[in-house]
């Protein structure tokens, strides 16, 4: 069967299929159908109730190539997801207007790459106190790790500051082999991955070294003012309530503090209250707090562990 749709020019076609054909692969991994580009033209073996979805997800991604947008399996992956919602609308601005937040030390742009991180990353620049909330894989905490490093490396602020709660999961601190930095550099190790990533090891250490970065457990907090820093709270869920009051009363002048977590995975004691869920009801109508939602959708996985966690929670009910 062909589609509507045709490329009339080599390089968009090159910038659709990505490398070694690896963009029309996700078709087959995901809705188990082949996808080939032939020409100008693209045809696939799939049955005639996909082809108006496939349509609409060829006319994005065409126009998207066309207009010089190098397109990666994530893109594909989120586009079909949409198109499963009937929610196409905007995508195309979505990208092709999109601004890049950071290019990190590999020389790799980080662009928001769904329409909640657009909304997240929008919200960073206009408020102080900012909660990012949803399941893991959304890019809540790198997305913020990376908006922090722009922010420092422009000038807009003197500090970054990371930190989680650490809470024991299973395995008691005091059975932990080292000192107390050695017990808890293991719960931080996300932290540090991500400004590896954005930075660079030596750039990072050095940084730290100078206390220009500061990474620490969430008890490292208390008693202080944080001024002219950029804050972020990772991990929230696993935060009490007196806990997040004291944070959140940590916030200073020419400060910004980012509030991540995933309410539905928290590892407090049983019986423990969390802290996170009951903050953003407290706080929801305050105009100048910004919450961002995340759901299922801002989760671009590999297409064959989508179709694994499918049949996974298939099998729960």
């Amino acid at each position: 069967m062909k589609l509507n749709r045709h490329l009339n020019h080599a390089e968009a076609i090159a910038r659709l299929v990505g490398v070694q054909d690896r963009n029309l692969l996700v078709f087959k991994q995901y809705l188990g159908v082949h996808v080939s580009v032939l020409g100008s033209e693209i045809h696939t073996d799939a049955p005639l109730e996909l082809r108006a979805l496939l349509d609409a997800v060829f006319d994005i991604l065409a126009d998207l190539a066309e207009h010089q947008v190098q397109l990666s399996e994530r893109d594909v992956m989120y586009v079909i997801k949409l198109a499963e919602r009937d929610q196409l609308d905007g995508v195309f601005d979505l990208y092709r207007n999109r601004k890049k937040v950071l290019i990190n030390d590999q020389g790799r742009a980080i662009y928001p790459k769904t329409f909640n991180q657009r909304d997240y990353i929008e919200a960073v620049n206009r408020h102080d106190l900012i909660f990012a909330v949803g399941p893991a894989g959304t890019g809540k905490t790198y997305l913020a790790v990376a908006m922090a490093v722009s922010a420092l490396k422009n000038g807009k602020t003197k500090k970054l500051i990371l930190t989680r709660p650490v809470v024991e999961a299973g395995e008691s601190l005091g059975f932990l082999p080292g000192d107390l930095k050695e017990k808890i550099d293991p719960y931080l190790v996300p932290l540090y991955d991500a400004l590896y990533e954005m930075l660079g090891v030596s750039q990072t250490n050095q940084l730290l070294e100078k206390g220009i970065i500061e990474i620490a457990p969430l008890a490292y907090m208390r008693g202080r003012t944080l001024e002219n820093a950029f804050v972020i709270l990772d991990e929230a869920q696993n935060t009490t309530k007196a806990q997040m009051k004291m944070f959140l009363t940590r916030l200073g002048f020419q400060s910004k503090m980012v509030i991540t977590g995933d309410p539905s995975q928290t590892d407090l004691p049983r019986g423990e209250a969390a802290g996170l869920n009951p903050v953003v009801t407290l706080l929801a109508d305050m105009d100048d707090i910004a919450i961002i939602r995340f759901d299922k959708l801002d989760v671009i996985r590999h297409p064959l562990v989508q179709r694994i966690l499918e049949r996974y929670e298939a099998d729960e009910r």
